[in-house]
């Protein structure tokens, strides 16, 4: 009875041999791939190789954020008119009519409205971004991705807004017999610049309002103060001409006046200004991606 019971568990024991060397040549053969998720460095990084095996996770995050917004509206994608419709009605009444504002020449309503559809998308979208981060709390701490694709996502949403009212404003250049000519392949240039505008000044926000939440209290006003610090409502040329290179250095004074040209063809902006202008776009999002990309190893313990 025992040599048989010996015989058995030296059967089982090199059953047990022999299956466990297969299963160790098989993880051999086809090792568990591991991803490692470490901190950003010390210095400027990215992996541009990331972001850029994440743009379907990008394109589902700005459709989101479309969807979204008009979500259970009335009108959906009629406000994007609408709003700007109605600021531009309350100024031309004001600041047309009865302060006189200058206008270079433009009727005051195509003149003021040139300014405010770049104005209009830069504050929706700086605004979008800065929410983005806080916004997406529960997916940050859940889930890793790339936190930029947040803001990034919420500045790309706009241009959709940006592209329906840019159609009410081609229709408005024609009713006052103001041609758009060649130099309306301009505007792409300029709109990127508000683009990169938004994005830079948004990183800064975004990573503020994670850390600090009274943050997002303090843009509206920051944006309404940006406002009128913007040749919005008036021409640069009112700005004595020894402070034009200063007041380039708010990024969408030269974005503004670039818009305008690029549409009526008239009052060419300044060079020395737009080159200002490019130059502070150019420093705020560099910075603007540093900052978060020092904020984005702890913005899942915080939001």
């Amino acid at each position: 009875m025992g040599t048989k019971s010996n015989s058995v568990g030296e059967a089982l024991a090199v059953g047990a041999e022999s299956a466990r060397i297969p299963a160790e040549q098989h993880a051999d053969a086809h090792p568990v791939p591991v991803k490692r998720i470490v901190p950003p460095g010390r210095w400027f990084s990215w992996n541009l190789k990331e972001l850029a095996d994440y743009r379907e996770l990008l394109y589902f995050l700005v459709w989101r954020e479309i969807k979204v917004r008009y979500k259970q509206t009335l009108i959906g994608a009629g406000w994007a008119v609408v709003q700007p419709v109605a600021t531009m009605l309350v100024f031309s009444l004001f600041f047309g009519r009865l302060a006189k504002i200058p206008s270079g020449g433009l009727p005051y309503p195509l003149f003021f409205y040139t300014a405010l559809l770049p104005w209009t998308y830069f504050a929706g979208a700086l605004a979008g971004a800065t929410n983005s981060v806080v916004d997406n709390q529960r997916v940050i701490a859940k889930v890793y991705f790339p936190r930029v694709l947040l803001p990034f996502s919420a500045v790309l949403s706009g241009l959709v807004d940006f592209a329906i009212a840019f159609v009410l404003l081609i229709g408005m250049a024609f009713y006052y017999r103001v041609t758009p000519g060649p130099w309306l392949a301009f505007v792409p240039v300029f709109l990127l610049l508000a683009v990169l505008t938004a994005f830079g000044a948004g990183l800064w926000l975004a990573g503020l309002n994670a850390l600090y939440r009274d943050v997002r209290y303090v843009v509206p006003f920051l944006v309404q103060f940006w406002l009128f610090a913007s040749p919005v409502a008036y021409p640069s040329s009112l700005v004595p001409v020894r402070w034009r290179a200063l007041y380039g250095l708010n990024p969408m004074a030269g974005v503004i006046d670039g818009f305008r040209w690029a549409v009526t063809g008239e009052n060419p902006p300044s060079a020395g200004l737009v080159t200002v202008s490019a130059a502070a776009v150019i420093v705020m999002l560099v910075a603007g991606l540093w900052y978060f990309r020092r904020v984005e190893a702890t913005v899942a313990d915080v939001v």
